[in-house]
């Protein structure tokens, strides 16, 4: 048996810890029928989604109008473009992508194609994160997560070792800081192509020819909102405006990579491998809370920031519920998991995720945790 990627699938067990899962499941589903709330977004998410948007599009009109002129505060308002970026990425696309925003799938799509203001693709974020990352979290050759182009960055110890990756852990930051300057060029072109060959598109519901047009569709829409409307209104040579784009798109990339990098390459989280077989010891459920970890759980600031990504273990055991209502579903897994010896990884502050996700960087750089 194959899975997508083209590879044969890790089988998760069937047979282990079915009442751990049967539990956590139930009482989730409980808490929203006893509280009779919905699963979806909520005012506060509305709000949110109103919030990210300003904060990316609000600097850009000012810019644009001419009210701000300044060299310095024109150079801040592309950092806090970048900043709005993010927070779309992680709080406003991410849910609608993962049909989590509203129950009405339309509004979903409507929503996950503000991906196009951060330069990305929605069908191709779809294939790479909710249908191989959320279900082969942290397998070597089948999470693109923990797959760094050419082999630049190691992060995984199932992952060929080179020399460079002794310095990962100084280096990586600026890789991170790649992301969406990745994303906004060739790299949609460079994975459909890919997907195509995998037969990825196929879950898409769409043939390959309108999905290409699709793509660059939503490209000339993303160049001619953040590269024409500038060079057309704003006082700006196109050295100046390649400069600004860096900026913004740098900050975006480094505190999207960060945030999900400090879910999952961590020296609490597991890199499993699948048996002979291919077969999984654990089942998807527990699979998950052994490669992911959540942080800060208490900042309520960072949380409202991150789109509740703080609590990624929340999200990836229930990527169909709104990002809102993790913090209160997070006191359920957490005792459920408790009450049935099964890992759950938390660290309390961002600061001592950072500088763990830093040390495991540093490790995996290291001949002692080759594969």
């Amino acid at each position: 048996m194959t899975n997508h990627t083209g590879l044969s699938s890790p089988k998760f067990s069937q047979t282990s810890h079915i009442d751990f899962d049967r539990t956590l499941k139930k009482r989730v589903r409980d808490y929203f029928k006893e509280n009779n709330i919905s699963k979806y977004a909520n005012g506060e998410m509305v709000v949110k989604t109103v919030s990210m948007l300003a904060i990316y599009l609000v600097p850009f009109i000012l810019m644009l109008t001419g009210i701000i002129t300044n060299g310095w505060l024109i150079a801040l308002c592309w950092v806090v473009m970048g900043i709005g970026m993010a927070g779309i990425g992680m709080g406003v696309m991410h849910d609608a992508n993962h049909g989590a925003y509203s129950k009405n799938d339309t509004i979903n799509k409507i929503i996950g194609k503000v991906i196009i203001l951060v330069g990305g693709f929605a069908a191709n974020w779809k294939i790479q994160h909710n249908i191989l990352h959320h279900s082969y979290t942290n397998i070597q050759g089948h999470d693109e997560d923990i797959s760094a182009p050419g082999g630049l960055l190691r992060f995984s110890p199932n992952c060929e070792l080179k020399k460079a990756h002794r310095f990962q852990y100084l280096y990586a930051w600026f890789f991170y800081g790649l992301l969406t300057i990745s994303w906004s060029t060739g790299k949609d072109f460079v994975q459909i192509a890919r997907y195509k060959k995998q037969g990825l598109t196929e879950t898409q519901n769409k043939k390959f020819a309108p999905l290409i047009w699709e793509l660059i569709l939503d490209k000339m829409l993303y160049y001619g909102f953040i590269i024409v409307l500038p060079l057309i209104f704003m006082d700006l040579a196109w050295w100046q405006l390649v400069l600004m784009l860096f900026l913004m798109h740098f900050t975006a990339g480094i505190i999207l990579s960060t945030v999900f990098q400090l879910a999952h390459v961590i020296p609490e989280t597991n890199f499993p491998v699948a048996d002979q077989n291919m077969n999984m010891a654990n089942n998807w459920t527990v699979h998950q809370l052994e490669t992911t970890g959540n942080f800060a759980p208490k900042n309520r600031v960072l949380n409202w920031f991150v789109g509740g990504l703080n609590y990624q273990v929340e999200h990836h055991l229930f990527p169909n519920i709104c990002h809102v209502h993790y913090r209160k579903i997070s006191a359920i897994v957490k005792q459920t998991a408790r009450e049935f010896g099964v890992t759950y990884n938390s660290e309390p502050s961002f600061f001592r995720a950072l500088a763990n996700h830093t040390r495991m960087l540093k490790v995996l750089g290291q001949p002692a945790v080759a594969g």
